[in-house]
């Protein structure tokens, strides 16, 4: 009869091949059906920022880094100064102040709208600010620069300045917008990893510009000339009806536009096919363009008649809108089931117990246990279990794309593989941290097959799981050593 491990050791570990090398790993690349060899467990961590140390990226090139960030930061700064002058040059200090006092109103809910479904794998908040001031700055720069440039030229030729809305609007304004998410993905492939992250992206990308665009319409066009002509009070409503048009109506407007991009994008980062990787961006694109250039087109032909807009608005937007909020609840609710799906796979392998995974199901769940964490462990527990939580949900989208051959290509397997077993080591460092601190829990671990529990007479005795699992949380105090995702059934302790 054997005896468990003392807590805190382990078996003589394994080679663990440092943060960007990738010898470890079969240079052939596995089948989604091939499993490899798991690193050893992780030292005890007494902090979430020590505990982060466990899974660090690959080392990149500092300057790269800094030249790429100097870039952005100047050309969305440089952007949106422009555009301000330009607005102030031409409706005047009191248009631009009423109109980015207007203007601003519904950001921080359209913005909260995103956070909100991004709750599952909240996403860095850096990545966040950078495609909302990308598309209040760059997009609507470039958009205001090209749209005016057109203006004059249409004009030059005789042609009626409602054709730039229609044909030349929409491609220049969708394109802009999407360029920033692109670029992320293009720089930060690793921040994306599912439907919903690409539409935060692109709908913060889309808000930033609706934004600025109101500044516009709300200031420049309307309050500053009727001001002028008729006094600020007939400009003050003038503002308030073009207020409930453009945004208590239509606000939803251009954030629903460029999500189509955001779904395409979707489609193109869970895609095994490069056709598809290509196709589907652009396809997203195409959509996009067409919805935006419809509506300006409904816009344009109601000033021969209202019914026009209100038919469009009520048959043709509004369903497309409602549709579009299904599609988003249901992509967002999916995220929940994809780690009930996949993440019991991890816990036969013993990496993570049926507890943990039956935690993450619903957010109300993961709030749960993000309060235990914090009752037994303090603040740094309850960052810990919500750092455990997001990373388990990047686990479960990863093990998803291999399942499907997604990162299994020659040139990408060493990466994907690496990353895997990146996330498996911070679970088990962010575990230390409030795992074994819950007294009113007997010590117990999980093997892959049943719990071993040190009963109050000091004998331990192997139990089996429950049909449904029930808080407090029984976590693996002492990691087994038969690898994290065995192509064989875990080995257990036996007693």
């Amino acid at each position: 009869m054997s005896e468990l491990p003392p807590e805190g050791t382990s078996p003589e570990p394994a080679y663990v091949p440092e943060a960007g090398d990738q010898s470890a790993y079969a240079p052939a690349g596995p089948t989604p059906g091939q499993f490899i060899q798991a690193p050893p467990p992780t030292p005890e961590y007494s902090t979430p920022g020590l505990a982060l140390a466990a899974a660090p990226p690959p080392r990149r090139r500092a300057w790269v880094r800094v030249v790429q960030l100097v870039a952005a930061i100047v050309l969305i700064a440089a952007s949106g100064t422009t555009v301000l002058l330009f607005l102030g040059w031409h409706g005047g200090p009191a248009a631009l102040l009423v109109g980015i006092g207007s203007s601003i109103i519904p950001v921080p809910f359209l913005v909260l709208c995103f956070l909100w479904l991004d709750r599952y794998e909240p996403q860095p908040t850096k990545y966040l600010v950078f495609c909302f001031a990308w598309g209040a700055c760059f997009a609507t720069g470039g958009a205001l620069g090209v749209n005016t440039a057109a203006s004059l030229l249409f004009q030059h030729l005789g042609l009626s300045d409602n054709l730039v809305a229609v044909l030349v609007a929409p491609f220049i304004e969708e394109s802009l917008k999407a360029s920033g998410p692109l670029l992320l993905f293009w720089l930060r492939r690793r921040a994306f990893s599912g439907f919903i992250d690409c539409i935060v992206y692109c709908g913060l990308s889309a808000t930033g510009f609706a934004m600025v665009e109101n500044i516009l319409y709300l200031g420049v066009k309307t309050y500053g000339p009727i001001a002028t002509e008729a006094g600020a009070a007939a400009g003050a409503r003038a503002v308030v009806v073009t207020f409930i048009a453009r945004i208590v109506l239509t606000g939803f407007a251009h954030p629903l536009f460029t999500s189509m991009t955001g779904i395409g994008l979707g489609f193109a980062i869970r895609a095994t096919s490069k056709g598809v990787r290509i196709a589907a961006p652009l396809a997203g694109l195409l959509v996009a363009m067409m919805l935006h250039g419809s509506w300006n087109f409904m816009t344009v032909i109601s000033l021969q008649s209202a019914y026009f807009l209100l038919y469009g608005y009520f048959a043709v937007m509004m369903p497309i809108f409602l549709s579009q909020v299904s599609l988003v609840l249901y992509l967002r609710s999916s995220e929940g089931r994809l780690v009930d799906r996949i993440l019991p796979d991890y816990v036969r392998a013993g990496w993570l117990s049926p507890p943990e995974v039956a935690a993450m199901r619903t957010i109300g769940r993961r709030l749960s246990a993000r309060r235990w964490a914090e009752r037994v462990a303090g603040q740094a527990g309850a960052t810990a279990m919500k750092a455990f939580q997001f990373d388990a949900t990047r686990l479960a989208l990863l093990r998803d794309g291999m399942r499907r051959g997604v990162g299994l290509a020659p040139a990408e397997v060493g990466s994907t593989l690496f990353e895997e077993r990146s996330l498996l080591n911070a679970l088990t460092a962010y575990r230390k941290v409030f795992g074994g601190r819950d007294m009113a829990a007997p010590r117990a671990f999980w093997d892959g097959v049943r719990y071993h529990v040190t009963f109050p007479d000091g004998v331990v005795r192997p139990v089996e799981p429950a049909p449904t699992p029930v808080a407090p949380l029984v976590v693996p105090l002492t990691q087994p050593m038969y690898g994290g995702y065995p192509a064989q059934p875990p080995r257990p302790y036996y007693l």
